[in-house]
């Protein structure tokens, strides 16, 4: 969904804004300025979907809005246990925020398990929506509860309110030729539809949804709908709910344009099919499905209007070795994946590095080693990045820092890719893939133009006077070789992993030759024209927080936290980690103390410390969650009084 918002950015603080009577009515209506919400249940229960709808609805109202799904890694995890909890988080507002947010207003819990996994995240106050229909004896022993927490006081310090939710579906879908078991599914859409009437959402875009969605089966579709609206009347009419909440859009929070709501895996996507648009090539994807790149595949399956083609591969070495294939055939070639599938990859990223050739390698980060935690959130793939392959073999890093900034770290990648034909990383994360926030469609005359020249005839002269075609003669501004479409008359040439002459691209073992060209490649990589970093300091501070990657939100609503208190602390996000930025080492010197907060061990911070001999501070967590704002607010006042 798209909405238009004609303001420029501007932040507030706060919660409640205001109160008023409903006109009409008996309830009263509460303006807040925010709303963190919690959609949680077993993974069957079809929270993400809710969250889904209730994200879509927020968009194209105009709020600006973070989320933060949260899913099992296993496919049908053991229902009504707390291994099987699924949720999705909604933080939205009518200013600018960065965060999904660290503690939520309200939780609906579907079952025991579920309020029993969430609850420790919950101030005092919170508003709790449980399904008390699920809070069964057997239920409640299946995940430890000696009591039933509705029952026994444990919950008086929240607003508790119990709602039969999977009765009031029933209740209301007895109309339906549905037995109950169907009739209980569509109990996440009774819950849309009260959290819709509590917060003032819209509702036509979800019925419409639902349309669509269940198109061939319009029974369960008007089930659905019927669900949907009675949770909205059930809010209107019960005297549980005697408040009900208004946040109003986001007028100010952004620059002037068409927005829509995106996810960071679906901006990649439309990214690189921008990118293949933007230098008229076809775009190629060899890929191999894994969690959480899978969606890329998924998404760029549906364009082969736009000349995308994607192969989806028996594993991961013929997804990379068939997109490198398509890169010596002159298309912009990507090849996606997480953790383990970039390991496996290694060996064909080195042989790139050798042939000089555009490819995107995208990493979509999860927890690690090994199969690790599928669905969560890391960011420790940054030294595998720099340095996991044999041989010298560096490749250009890039990473987005929020979800909709995936779209212009994909163009950011392909355009090096393409400008100093080498491989390049480009690394993402689970929070930033599955996560979503508003994006600004941008205009065409917006996007750089990336069209490359392939090599049409003999570039160079030997001393007999004969024009010959040597494929690894070099531009002199950028080192890249010729690209050469394999069948173009007089341009053949040697490919493979063993070393190459300069020049001449024939097959070499000299020493001398070989220390050359691995000076060389590295050389072209140093050499990448990026720009230099912007340092966000208007006080002068003597604290440098730097990071890169997705813990940009967290951070800058840490800065923000500070600024607000009082604080003086500057910060700079990197999106370029190989090369760095020019100006970062004159930048990390200028500051008393540095602090690098990253989810992994101090990856970065090893880089910076290694590179530039500063004592750069680590501030580390691998939880597979994102930081949160004040967890980061409280280390970064401690380092400032340190």
């Amino acid at each position: 969904m798209t909405s238009q918002v004609s303001s420029p950015a501007e932040q507030t603080d706060g919660s409640v804004v205001g109160e008023q009577r409903k006109p009409g009515g008996t309830k009263d209506v509460r303006r807040l300025d925010r709303v963190i919400i919690r959609f949680a249940g077993d993974s069957g229960d079809g929270m993400q979907l809710t969250g889904d709808r209730f994200t879509s609805e927020t968009a194209s109202f105009g709020n600006d809005l973070s989320t933060l799904p949260n899913f099992p890694a296993e496919i049908r995890a053991p229902a009504g246990t707390l291994p099987g909890v699924s949720s999705f988080q909604l933080h939205f507002a009518d200013h600018d925020i960065l965060t999904p947010g660290d503690a939520p207003n309200v939780l609906v819990a579907m079952n025991p398990a579920a309020l029993k996994a969430n609850l420790g995240d919950l101030p005092r106050g919170a508003e709790i929506i449980v399904n008390t229909d699920e809070f069964t004896k057997r239920a409640l022993q299946k995940v430890g509860y000696a009591a039933d927490p509705l029952q026994d006081g444990s919950l008086d310090g929240y607003n508790l309110h119990p709602v039969p939710l999977t009765t009031l579906t029933v209740e209301a879908l007895k109309e339906f030729d549905l037995s109950r078991k169907e009739a209980e599914r569509s109990k996440n859409m009774f819950a849309l539809g009260l959290l819709s009437w509590m917060y003032h959402r819209p509702t036509e875009g979800t019925e419409k949804f639902l349309k669509s969605k269940f198109a061939k089966k319009p029974d369960i579709a008007a089930a659905n709908i019927a669900a949907f609206r009675a949770g909205w009347n059930f809010g209107e009419t019960t005297e549980d709910f005697a408040v009900s909440y208004e946040v109003a859009p986001a007028a100010k929070a952004f620059p002037v344009g068409t927005y829509r709501n995106i996810s960071g895996n679906l901006a990649l996507a439309y990214g690189l099919i921008t990118a293949s648009r933007q230098a008229d090539l076809p775009l190629f994807l060899g890929s191999y499905p894994i969690t959480p790149a899978s969606d890329i595949l998924h998404e760029l399956s549906r364009h082969k209007n736009f000349g995308v083609r994607t192969f989806q591969a028996e594993d991961e070495i013929a997804g990379i070795g068939a997109a490198l294939g398509a890169a010596f055939g002159g298309s912009l070639a990507v090849t996606t994946t997480s953790g383990p599938g970039v390991a496996l990859k290694s060996e064909t990223i080195g042989l790139a590095v050798s042939l000089e050739l555009p490819l995107l390698v995208v990493d979509i980060q999860r927890g690690g080693p090994s199969t690790g935690l599928p669905t969560k959130t890391e960011q420790a793939d940054l030294l595998q990045a720099m340095y996991g392959r044999n041989g010298e073999a560096p490749v250009p890093v890039v990473a987005p820092q929020t979800p909709a900034d995936c779209f212009d770290a994909a163009v950011e990648a392909a355009r090096i890719a393409l400008t100093y034909r080498t491989p390049v990383m480009l690394l993402s994360d689970g929070y930033l893939a599955n996560g979503s926030e508003p994006w600004r469609i941008p205009d065409l005359d917006e996007l750089p133009d990336l069209r490359v020249r392939f090599a049409s005839g003999p570039n160079h002269t030997l001393e007999d006077g004969t024009e010959v075609f040597w494929p690894y003669k070099r531009d002199p501004q950028t080192l890249a070789r010729p690209w050469a479409i394999p069948g173009t008359p007089g341009l053949e040439h040697r490919i493979g992993g063993i070393e190459k002459q300069d020049g001449t691209g024939n097959i070499s073992y000299d020493p001398a030759n070989h220390d050359f060209m691995v000076r060389t490649r590295q050389a072209k990589v140093d050499g990448i024209d990026v720009p230099d970093v912007e340092v966000d300091d208007p006080h002068g501070a003597r604290t440098l927080v730097l990071g890169w990657g997705s813990t940009y939100g967290p951070i800058t609503a840490a800065v923000r936290r500070l600024r607000a208190a009082g604080e003086s602390i500057a910060q700079v996000h990197l999106r370029h980690l190989n090369p760095f930025p020019r100006n970062l080492g004159a930048v990390l010197k200028s500051y008393d103390k540095v602090v690098i907060p990253e989810m992994n061990l101090g990856q970065l911070a090893t880089l910076i410390r290694a590179k530039y001999l500063v004592d750069a501070h680590s501030y580390n967590q691998v939880n597979g969650m994102p930081f949160k704002a004040e967890q980061l607010a409280t280390a970064l006042k401690e380092a400032i009084d340190d």
